[in-house]
């Protein structure tokens, strides 16, 4: 499917006026990069490239398309005709997925003519925004989860093409699964859940929902034991399933007191092996606070699909070089920094990142053994290179990164980043 009308009406408008003063084919350099961090963040991380790679090769205006904007009268028939023609065909250098980002870090750097470049500004803010904000609230989840399973399940909170994005963005940021089919679809994530309030009301007892569910999904199913009473709901569960029954969710209530009462009435019935999950409302607060509670696993929803707070990145695409002349915005409290940019980030002899290191492109600094480049190539010619990283390579990287931030920048307490930038 095309994503070339996934944009707004002034990129194209800048475009035919480009085309006529003859401008649109002068060399530019497009950045991406967040002026600041969300309120309360010590760091992002960098996802969405991958969905933005394939929607620049979909950005194809086809007759379909063509037909829209002429029949609004976007454009005129000058820029139809270009239109038509569009191809990327420029570079792209950038932050890998999974890799960290701070504020003035140049995570995306399209090198084009102006009218190939400015047209692609919207679509890449509204993947790289969106999808940088879920992966770094689900980030902070992670950790606070302690290694403890994950589960996304926030279809249900957002619109339906941003539930499969959020979905890779949690399995990136380390979630072990989503609710949503599609995304397990899309991206190869895996996929978890059983049966909602709804299958137990079905029935006329909750023990014989219990029986069917067993009956149908064996006995290591999750069985959700709060729509009556969780005591006996539990009690129902082991009687339905026997011992070796796989869970109990815990859906509502004070989460902590619920599992710890749980942990003990399931152990006296012999299941001492039954995991118990537990969701509803959750975000990296909550699961912070439950750290010390028997929780096996946490499913997460309406915090996760919104950014828990930071629904967006904050990201902005803007001009910073024509025909090799760097050029800054100056606007009060909206500036920005001339000039195509390389980056680095140098880390102590123990692995810990001390500081980013922001430079005029070819005039790299010097650089210490455990200091290391951040951008990678992603597009050459308009064409995906071979360093563009899997879903599960960049859910490694940011395992690996992650290791890396200082422990202070790991607190879900307010405060500076994490790491300091400097600018060369």
């Amino acid at each position: 499917m095309s994503t070339a009308l996934l944009t707004d009406h002034y990129e194209l408008t800048m475009l035919a006026a480009a085309l006529r003063d003859g401008t649109a084919d002068r060399p530019c350099v497009f950045e991406v990069f967040a002026r600041r961090l969300p309120e309360g963040r010590r760091y992002g991380v960098v996802a969405g490239t991958g969905r933005l790679l394939d929607a620049i090769r979909d950005f194809r205006f086809d007759e379909a398309e063509l037909a829209q904007l002429a029949e609004a009268n976007v454009v005129d028939e000058r820029t139809l005709a270009w239109l038509a023609d569009y191809r990327f065909t420029g570079e792209v250098d950038g932050y890998p997925e999974g890799e960290l980002y701070f504020p003035g870090s140049p995570l995306l750097s399209v090198r084009a003519s102006f009218g190939e470049g400015v047209v692609l500004e919207t679509l890449a803010l509204s993947i790289l925004n969106h999808d940088s904000a879920i992966a770094s609230a689900a980030a902070r989840m992670v950790g606070a989860a302690n290694g403890r399973r994950m589960i996304e399940m926030g279809s249900r909170r957002t619109h339906e093409e941003a539930a499969v994005a959020s979905a890779r963005a949690a399995y990136l940021a380390g979630f072990t699964a989503t609710s949503n089919l599609e995304a397990g679809r899309r991206h190869g994530i895996p996929t978890a859940g059983t049966c909602a309030h709804a299958f137990t009301l079905l029935h006329d007892t909750e023990e014989e929902a219990f029986r069917s569910q067993v009956e149908a999904l064996g006995a290591d199913t999750t069985l959700l034991v709060d729509t009556y009473d969780i005591t006996n709901g539990i009690a129902l569960a082991v009687k339905a399933a026997g011992p070796e029954l796989g869970a109990v969710r815990i859906d509502s209530g004070d989460l902590g007191v619920l599992a710890r009462q749980a942990r003990e009435q399931l152990d006296s019935l012999g299941a001492k092996n039954t995991r118990i999950v537990v969701s509803g409302d959750l975000d990296e607060y909550s699961i912070a606070a439950l750290r010390a509670e028997p929780v096996d696993s946490y499913g997460v929803g309406t915090s996760l699909v919104t950014g828990s707070g930071a629904p967006t990145a904050g990201m902005v695409y803007k001009l910073v070089e024509v025909d090799g002349r760097p050029v800054a915005k100056r606007s009060s409290h909206k500036e920005s920094r001339g000039g195509r940019k390389g980056v680095l980030r140098r880390h102590k002899e123990t692995g810990t990142a001390l500081e980013e290191v922001v430079f005029p492109f070819g005039e790299q600094p010097e650089t210490g053994e455990h200091d290391r480049l951040l951008q990678i190539p992603l597009l050459r010619a308009g064409q995906p290179t071979d360093e563009v990283p899997t879903l599960a390579q960049s859910r490694e990287r940011l395992r690996a990164a992650l290791v890396t931030v200082p422990w202070e920048g790991l607190k879900l307490s307010r405060g500076e980043p994490a790491i300091p930038t400097t600018f060369l």
